[in-house]
């Protein structure tokens, strides 16, 4: 199998500025500006990501000329560090011409001045948050959507919220140049699942391949027997396999991921949903049956795969995956009243970076809901936080983020082949589920080990998405 997908680096454009009347009067001030900046460029270059640095910038000509270069640079979000006081005039073109996101920073030198030694050069170094009301007044005169954050140089909270907005940004931008496949036809009769093509690249960005499961079948039907047989030993190293699993069920399996991984090279696909019925075990259906274990291993280098075609899943799991977290197909299953938990998972494809335990396969006569037989995947999330993550869609068509955060927790689980997680809300579970079910998520979603409600947040004020957080109580 191939290795992890390449994750697209977000490219962050960056520019400093003050105002340059104070520069002949304190001396001092601008070289220590420009230290700041040189510090602020230096933990930029610390994140995973490229940075273009267009200088430090003292009137709006300069400002102007930033402007120009981070166009043409055409980054994924601008950030602008306010080192002191500074003209509207200085920034507005910047964030008017790249067509990026500005993330306004003031970070003073530390924590707070010494009041009793500072002249007024000195204090003019600490004033970054002085333009700030400024720059938020004007962006909004000309359209332009405002964040920042405040801090110090060396303030770790006010960076790790800069790193949030750098990865969303990043989140962002891959989503803009993604292609997702959407192969088969929609599962019979499930309304919530069906969706507007055109509302991906309208909402994301982006490209919907639409592809037949002929254009499966074309590519299974050229694997050979040694690389279905390598494939069946990578399931065999990867999966504990229950004794339910039968040999040619497996080799199948094998087969159908080896062709579906040329499938997704051969249209450079980023996600894909599928499904397909068939009918009295005809090729169609015996390739519809023998997704999951080629689904689950392109999900877990980073390709999210969703059954049932759930384009909107695979859109919340690739969400979550470029947040860093791994987010698996999921539905509810039961809710325990007992132990005050929600379990939830889905028969099919598992993320197998969920950590609870080795993923397992299970042989299956029957998919329950489904046409076919063969293998299927057991796995579930370690415990600890874990975040749901839905693409809603609304009356009026938009789609929106659904989005809620829990703990797993350990307790009973089926072994009947599907995926399932024990998740606690702090609250009755079947009022969490009224919540949860009345915010229009749909019957899918993406369940993410860690907390990404912050990384969401970002990334819905990057898009213009709305995010519904649906909390206990």
């Amino acid at each position: 199998m191939a290795g992890k997908a390449p994750v697209r680096r977000p490219r962050i454009g960056l520019v400093a500025g003050g105002l340059g009347a104070y520069w002949p009067q304190f001396p001092d001030l601008l070289p220590q500006l420009r230290r700041s900046a040189a510090r602020v460029a230096e933990r930029m270059g610390e994140f995973d990501a490229d940075v273009v640095d267009a200088g430090f910038v003292s009137d709006a000509q300069e400002g102007a000329q930033a402007a120009e270069k981070l166009r043409a640079a055409d980054c994924d979000l601008i950030v602008g560090f306010l080192t002191t006081y500074m003209t509207a005039t200085m920034l507005v073109p910047v964030a008017q011409r790249s067509g990026a996101p500005v993330l306004l920073i003031n970070l003073q030198p530390t924590e707070a001045m010494d009041h009793a030694t500072f002249d007024t050069g000195q204090w003019l170094a600490y004033c970054g948050a002085c333009p700030l009301p400024e720059m938020a007044n004007a962006f909004e005169r000309v359209g332009v959507e405002f964040r920042s954050v405040s801090g110090y140089l060396e303030d770790e909270r006010a960076w790790r919220r800069i790193e949030g907005w750098v990865r969303a940004a990043g989140v962002r931008g891959a989503l803009r140049s993604s292609r997702h496949g959407l192969m088969g036809h929609l599962y019979p009769g499930m309304y919530d699942v069906s969706t507007d093509l055109t509302m991906v690249p309208a909402s994301f960005g982006g490209h919907v391949e639409v592809l037949e499961f002929d254009d499966l079948r074309v590519r299974v039907e050229g694997v050979g027997e040694k690389e279905t047989a390598a494939r069946v030993a990578e399931a065999k190293e990867i999966f504990e396999l229950d004794a339910s699993v039968d040999e040619d069920d497996l080799a199948w399996a094998a087969r159908v991921s080896a062709g579906l991984d040329r499938l997704v090279d051969d249209f450079g696909l980023d996600s894909l949903a599928y499904f397909h019925r068939g009918l009295d075990g005809e090729v169609h259906e015996r390739l519809g049956a023998g997704m999951i274990l080629g689904a689950s291993l392109l999900t877990a280098r980073g390709i999210p795969a969703a059954g049932e075609y759930e384009l909107r899943t695979s859109l919340a799991m690739l969400i979550c995956e470029r947040l860093g977290a791994p987010g698996s197909f999921t539905e509810f299953q039961a809710l325990n009243f007992r132990d005050g938990v929600v379990e939830m998972g889905h028969d099919g494809p598992a993320h197998l970076g969920l950590g609870g335990r080795r993923p397992l396969l299970r042989g299956l006569g029957v998919y329950h809901g489904k046409r076919g037989w063969g293998v299927s995947v057991e796995c579930t999330a370690r415990h600890g936080p874990v975040t749901l993550v839905g693409v809603g869609q609304t009356r009026d068509g938009r789609y929106r983020l659904v989005a809620a955060e829990g703990e797993a927790v350990p307790g009973p689980l089926l072994k009947i082949g599907n995926t399932t997680s024990r998740v606690d809300f702090g609250c009755d579970p079947g009022e969490w589920t009224d919540a949860w079910s009345a915010s229009g998520v749909g019957h899918h979603w993406a369940l993410a080990t860690g907390e990404l409600l912050p990384g969401l947040r970002a990334l819905a004020g990057l898009t213009g998405l709305e995010l519904t957080e649906v909390r206990p109580g």
